[in-house]
């Protein structure tokens, strides 16, 4: 039975991951500093927890015990997390180290965290520009997460072992946090009948599943290198497609109000808003052998009953989603263009 060890591999990532491998037949441990954030289901699928903290090398070296067939870090923020998986790298059959795409930039320089969104000429190859790797920023920081993600990937790849970055988009899963989501999802539970949307809906930021994410890192399992790989769903829907998506899960049905640029710049706004497309080209990981999971609309469906159950709500004071349901604000301006119009 081969065995796998996922570090940090109690959250959005990890869950998937493990899940997949313990149904493929794989002994598979996870790392956390926390037993009680082990997810229910792991446990009865036959999962093992092991307290260990990402940032000390020897809790993870007793973790990893005499090798692995498989290592997976959920966690490898820095050049100097890194660091500290290669030194357990060289006992592994198969490492993945779980980058971004926050790591691309446009031809000026651009990227998701900076202040001016890129502009990426079409979908976003592995061989595009990346920003300049650096240490020596926080990176918790918009500024510098990217850049350490850079450096954090350059020591993976330069120790020569069988380590695959990848770099997946945004990643949607049960256990997300923010579940973005949650934002269609709100409107539906609460009876809304309209929908505005900014830019048209048109906005285009590449998901991807964390089963999607969890199907790849199965397959560089079977393939070992050194290599670097994009990571999205196959398909890449507009925010007005998604939305969709999500209504039609529910049977639900509302007027969608399309806004364009003349429309107050804070309404009809989705987390699937851009003014230009972000989308990731997966052909490398297909040419290696990767079958999806699913499309968009197949694998959000058990994230949107889970958010519907009441168990992805964020808490009241969490302001991430307060921008996309400020429903007076909507209702104002709506009422006040019906107005406009009959006049």
């Amino acid at each position: 039975m081969p065995r796998a060890l996922l570090l940090g591999g109690t959250g959005l990532i990890g869950r998937a991951v493990a899940l997949r491998l313990l149904a493929g037949g794989w002994q598979v441990a996870v790392t956390g500093r926390d037993p009680a954030r082990m997810p229910t289901e792991l446990t009865v699928a036959g999962g093992k927890f092991i307290a260990a903290d990402r940032t000390d090398d020897r809790q993870l070296r007793a973790a990893f015990g005499a090798g692995a067939d498989l290592l997976v870090d959920c966690l490898c923020f820095t050049a100097a997390d890194a660091r500290s998986l290669v030194s357990l790298a060289s006992n592994a059959t198969s490492t993945v180290v779980i980058s971004s795409r926050a790591v691309y930039v446009d031809s000026v320089g651009h990227h998701v965290n900076s202040d001016t969104a890129p502009r990426f000429e079409g979908p976003i190859r592995e061989s595009q520009p990346t920003l300049t790797p650096r240490d020596d920023i926080d990176r918790r920081s918009r500024e510098g997460y990217g850049p350490n993600k850079v450096a954090a990937e350059q020591v993976a790849l330069d120790s020569g072992l069988p380590i695959s970055v990848l770099r997946p988009s945004r990643i949607h899963g049960i256990g997300a946090s923010p579940a973005r989501e949650w934002a269609v999802v709100k409107r539906v539970l609460d009876g809304r009948t309209t929908l505005p949307l900014a830019h048209r809906g048109a906005g285009v930021v590449h998901a991807n599943a964390a089963a999607n994410l969890a199907a790849l890192i199965e397959t560089v399992a079977q393939k070992p290198g050194t290599r670097v790989l994009n990571s999205a769903d196959p398909d890449a829907p507009t925010a007005r497609e998604i939305c969709r998506t999500i209504a039609k899960h529910f049977g639900h049905a509302w007027s969608e109000i399309p806004l364009d640029d003349t429309a107050p710049p804070e309404l009809g706004r989705t987390p699937w808003d851009s003014p230009h497309p972000i989308v990731l080209d997966t052909s490398a990981a297909t040419t290696l052998g990767y079958q999806p999971a699913g499309t968009y609309a197949t694998t959000i469906a058990p994230v949107l009953d889970w958010l519907a159950a009441g168990k992805g709500e964020p808490p009241a004071d969490a302001g991430y989603f307060e921008e996309y349901l400020d429903y007076a604000a909507e209702d104002a301006f709506l009422t006040g263009r019906a107005g406009q119009a009959g006049g």
